[in-house]
């Protein structure tokens, strides 16, 4: 039987799905394995070992091939050959070298894998990697994030019936996928929808934190970058070495195989896929998604929650019958499933229920530091400072080596006015961080946040010899950069990590900022006048620019500039004058 059912939304939305008939009797499905999701902000992660080490890779139905860092590769041991010379790793913002490794103790979620081979390359993601299509392709896989979970499952004797196994009568969406290869590199799950009434090729991709479009299809449906209602975002990185200029525009209707939305939202870019768009993080979390891999087919059914920037209120059919979306599942019994029905409803931005959660699972097992750690976090995101500051005090008495933990306490005690305290986390953190770590960036720009360039710099430099290609290495560079002009040395060197930076990111202005200072050490007040000019346009109120700036100008015999830049940088910040004073810089 076939129906048509719609959102309701400030206006309707028609969605036209297929109700779930009856089961054929020879038809059976049963759990190969079910893999525990965490969600964190737009991410699903399932738990990991290599050998007794932890870790967390992301669900990523986009990936053809399950990957780690190189950073990840060193911390675990993992022996690495080299890829072909033809073979690159390619995300959406552009591509990178690669190796191969073969990890001999792996278990996932508990369950042993043996010898498992992974990409090493690409950017950090601050977990171990992606868990791609290797995995996920071995049977047929169920995307269940409403309740925090991912099943590998097998069929037998179900021929074309419906998958949506759990929609038991409700209508469900039905989208033919195309074919791939049978071989080790498994197809990514791509299927036709329609944009504005285009055909789009669509890669339903759980590791892209949200949907997006490539802008030569967005212009097919008729929307470009200068288009009314389309907004800039910023910069997105991705596997590749490069970040790409963003914007988020609205769209007619999207019809993903009859589930139809009106005036949906998501962005757009400059991305390179196999596909016209990605249907990505914010969709998995409101819908229940079964791949058929062995029929080509995808199913799924609407769950509740907001889908394309749009909340629906409730769904009907064209008949008026109201659709129950009421979640079903049961109701956890341990701290585990509060902590990850919790981590749903925060994805979802449902704060209190969240929250309430987590204070369920701390009471349930009050000696786990990660479900202290995990409130602690969701305090802090929602402005909850004192809460967040005891849950992490907390969490560091149960878990006083956890480097996350002690990243986190550091930031929070230099927002309070504590760098003695967030020092000290910084010192811990650092002794426990493997030399090549993705942390380490983190780590670095707190020592630089704490007015300890030395400390910036060893960190920086362990960073880029174990990411030579990752999206964030501007980042690094200009901080080396301006670690090194603050102390006053190695100039040369400062000006070609600065010239990096900039070529990576043109324009930016606190990039500039710190071209500026080496310039303004190395006495070439003229380019260092360039930048500063820039730099303060981009950034106004940026007290540092304005204050260095001044002291450029009165070098330059500028001295009417000098004092009103000065001026204007003191009513921004006071104590502007005694951090330049500190490293010698007299204005």
């Amino acid at each position: 039987m076939h129906g048509r059912v719609r959102v309701r939304l400030s206006v309707l939305a028609l969605m036209g799905l297929t109700a779930a008939g009856p089961a054929v009797a020879a038809c059976k499905v049963s759990k190969i394995a079910e893999l525990p999701v965490t969600l964190i902000g737009r991410r699903a992660m399932v738990d990991a070992k290599f050998g007794t080490h932890d870790t967390r890779f992301i669900v990523d139905s986009g990936a053809f091939y399950s990957t780690v860092s190189r950073a990840s590769a060193a911390e675990f041991g993992l022996s690495s050959e080299p890829a072909p010379p033809w073979f690159r790793l390619r995300g959406v913002n552009g591509d990178t070298s690669a190796a191969v490794a073969t990890a001999k103790d792996f278990s996932l979620a508990g369950l042993p894998i043996p010898r498992v081979s992974f990409i090493v390359g690409g950017t950090d993601t601050g977990t171990a990697g992606l868990l791609g299509q290797n995995i996920l392709g071995l049977a047929d896989v169920e995307y269940d994030l409403p309740h925090s979970a991912v099943r590998l499952i097998r069929v037998d004797g179900c021929g074309n019936v419906g998958l949506a196994y759990w929609a038991a009568g409700k209508p469900f969406s039905t989208i033919p996928l195309e074919r791939g290869g049978t071989g080790p590199w498994k197809p990514h799950t791509i299927g036709t929808v329609l944009v504005n009434g285009v055909k789009m090729r669509a890669v339903f991709d759980s590791g892209a934190q949200t949907t997006v479009m490539t802008l030569a299809a967005a212009k097919r449906a008729g929307i470009t970058p200068t288009s009314p209602g389309v907004t800039a975002v910023g910069l997105n990185s991705g596997i590749g070495s490069k970040q790409l200029a963003t914007w988020r525009a609205p769209f007619d209707t999207i019809d993903l195989g009859g589930e139809i939305v009106p005036h949906p939202k998501f962005q757009i870019a400059d991305i390179r896929i196999d596909g016209d768009m990605l249907i990505g993080f914010d969709f998995f979390l409101t819908h229940r998604i079964f791949v058929s891999n062995a029929n080509h087919l995808l199913y799924m059914t609407y769950e509740g929650g907001p889908v394309f920037g749009l909340t629906p209120s409730g769904a009907r059919t064209t008949a008026g019958e109201k659709l129950d979306l009421t979640d079903t599942a049961a109701v956890p019994t341990d701290a585990e499933g509060f902590s990850r029905r919790a981590a749903v409803f925060l994805s979802k931005r449902r704060i209190e229920e969240g929250l309430a959660d987590l204070d369920k699972a701390v009471a349930m097992a009050p000696t786990e530091g990660r479900y202290v750690y995990q409130r602690a976090q969701a305090r802090l995101a929602h402005g909850q400072l004192l809460l967040a500051a005891a849950d992490l005090d907390k969490a560091v008495t149960l878990m006083p080596d956890d480097t996350d933990v002690r990243l986190l306490r550091a930031r929070l005690r230099l927002m309070s006015r504590d760098p003695d305290g967030a020092g000290e986390d910084a010192k811990v953190a650092d002794r426990a961080l493997p030399a090549g770590s993705d942390r380490r960036l983190q780590l670095a720009g707190l020592y630089e946040n704490l007015d300890q360039p030395e400390l910036a710099i060893v960190n920086y430099d362990a960073w880029l010899k174990m990411h030579p290609e990752d999206a964030a290495r501007s980042t690094a560079y200009n901080g080396r950069c301006w670690a090194r002009a603050l102390l006053n040395r190695e100039l040369d060197r400062a000006m070609s990590d600065c010239n990096t930076a900039v070529k990576l990111r043109p324009g930016y202005a606190a990039y500039l900022d710190s071209r500026a200072l080496v310039n303004l050490r190395l006495g070439k007040l003229d380019a260092a006048l360039v930048d500063y000019d820039a730099a303060v346009k981009a950034n106004p109120r940026n007290a540092w620019s304005l204050y260095t700036r001044a002291i450029a100008e009165r070098r330059a015999g500028k001295i009417e500039a000098a004092d009103a830049d000065r001026k204007a940088a003191l009513a921004i910040n006071p104590n502007v004058a005694k951090r330049a004073a500190r490293y010698g810089l007299d204005g």
